[in-house]
């Protein structure tokens, strides 16, 4: 079967999200889980964007051993000397430069003429020729662009050099047949397209993102690019993972296969979607929590019967399983360990002692413990730095006659604990004040969430914040069986990345770079 090439922009357009800002460790944390996934290449952001970005590229350049490591960069000399930088040590680097294309960007963003947009793309490929040997084009808008324009820009860069032509429906405006046609149509026209890899990268506006992206497969394309979840600007970006098993179970059809470990699909998910915050849906295709499920009385019965009449792929093919391990209070450490290797996780001695403490602690308030229930535990992540403040005791207390008040103690390091009370308008709010009051710091609460972890009344609730202290704006997480503990620990945890933002800013994430 013909093998499809999978550009992973997880790290760069997926982070692009509205409230979504992954810090070094965390993007490093990703870049390793996508290896484990096989993904073929990883955008890992945007360099000339900001120092912070820079380095962290670096950190995924110098971590990834197994995929190509891709900088993006604008058609100008600066940009391309920042990825150069960044891409220092990479196993196997990669540039990735674009340029808008379509009249509505000649004319209103870049104020150029089409000659004047050849020509820059044409020096700009010249320019990282010098020092890349792996070169990825993109004709931002290029859905919207003029077809004998578009495939002038295409030949062009197929005569200086790029490996891959990246040919993105940036605002998600086309349908499959349109799309599909493109591909096709390039495929036909352009002189030596074979010594290219044409790429599908689709954004889903109009929820066609997936449907578009099998389109350009259909009609010549050697590479898709997308993000895990779909995540990224706007309505996000085709989802890998939809991909990746609309082949699978299709092959008959599409003729075509990734090269991906299916089952790590599952994981993939779970660790983006903690990391950076975005929920993902109940009824999401392949990773959602309802994908396997099944609560109709027919279909329950088919399933009993002969379980493809209702399933047309199964859990495991992507790592989830059908049945749970029951974990309580009385479970010793030896059961504990077999169910996390069982799960695929390893630890170290020090660090089972910590997992199994906690997991203790979570027994004396849970009747049962899930695989989800674990790997909420193993997921509560260590910082890059020390932390700065740290929640030593909460108390509050509310009647529906008087207004709440909470009393917390905050560790401060190199200080002594800071304890403070509070009323407020209802007790999260209580609790966030007087934490306000402890610490000293000015902040604006612009986002609280909150989520069931797991099932039954005893679920471990997952608090999500986001705060804003002057330009910076950055996302906390708290778990707990306890959403007021929850809430009061995802906002400590926000504080400290502020603080940490302050040691180290990591800038802007960048601009014109949404295709």
């Amino acid at each position: 079967m013909r093998k499809i090439y999978i550009f992973d922009t997880t790290l760069r357009d997926g982070e692009q999200s509205p409230g979504v800002n992954l810090n070094t460790r965390e993007k490093v944390e990703i870049a390793h889980q996508l290896e484990k996934l096989g993904v073929d290449r990883m955008e890992a952001g945007f360099p000339a964007a900001s120092p912070g970005d820079l380095a962290a590229v670096n950190a995924v350049a110098r971590a990834v051993k197994n995929a190509s490591v891709i900088g993006l960069s604008r058609s100008r000399e600066g940009d391309i000397d920042a990825v150069r930088e960044a891409l220092k040590g990479a196993a196997d680097p990669c540039l990735h430069v674009f340029l808008a294309t379509s009249p509505i960007h000649r004319k209103y963003k870049l104020k150029m003429e089409k000659h004047q947009v050849l020509e820059a793309a044409q020096s700009a490929i010249r320019y990282a020729k010098k020092y890349f040997s792996k070169i990825e084009f993109s004709l931002e808008d290029a859905g919207r662009t003029e077809p004998d324009f578009r495939a002038e820009m295409v030949a062009m860069a197929v005569r200086e050099g790029a490996y891959v032509v990246n040919i993105p429906d940036t605002v998600g405006y086309l349908n499959p047949a349109e799309y599909g046609a493109i591909f096709k149509h390039l495929k036909e026209t352009v002189p030596d397209i074979e010594k290219v890899q044409l790429s599908a990268h689709c954004h889903d506006d109009l929820g066609m993102a997936t449907a578009n992206t099998l389109a350009a497969i259909l009609n010549g394309a050697d590479q898709i690019e997308g993000t895990i979840n779909g995540i990224g600007e706007r309505a996000g970006n085709t989802a890998i993972e939809e991909i990746a098993l609309a082949l699978e179970t299709r092959a008959d059809y599409f003729g075509a296969k990734t090269g991906l470990t299916l089952n790590e699909i599952a994981r993939t998910s779970r660790l983006v979607s903690k990391l950076t915050g975005m929920n993902v849906p109940g009824n999401k295709a392949i990773v959602g929590a309802n994908a396997f499920a099944h609560e109709s009385g027919i279909h329950q019965d088919g399933m009993l019967k002969e379980k493809t009449t209702y399933e047309i792929m199964s859990p495991e093919t992507v790592g989830f399983k059908e049945s749970k391990l029951v974990l309580g209070k009385h479970s010793g450490r030896h059961a504990f360990r077999e169910q996390l290797l069982e799960m695929g996780y390893a630890l170290e001695d020090a660090q089972l002692n910590e997992a199994f403490a906690k997991f203790k602690e979570l027994a004396d308030k849970k009747k049962e413990i899930t695989d989800d229930d674990l790997l909420a535990l193993l997921e509560e992540r260590l910082p890059d730095a020390p932390e700065l403040y740290g929640l030593e005791s909460l108390s509050f207390s509310f009647a529906t006659e008087a207004a709440p008040t909470a009393t917390v103690k905050i560790s401060v390091a190199g200080e002594d604990s800071r304890t403070a009370e509070s009323g407020g308008n209802g007790t999260v709010d209580s609790i966030y004040n007087a934490i306000d009051s402890a610490v000293g710091e000015e902040v604006t609460l612009v986002d609280y969430s909150i989520q069931a972890v797991t099932l039954g009344k005893d679920a471990l609730g997952e608090v999500h914040v986001t705060l804003r202290q002057g330009e910076a704006e950055v996302r906390g997480r708290g778990v707990s069986t306890d959403v007021l503990e929850a809430s009061a620990r995802a906002y400590v945890d926000a504080l400290n990345r502020l603080a940490e933002n302050r040691r180290v800013p990591s800038g802007r994430k960048g601009a014109e770079k949404d295709w």
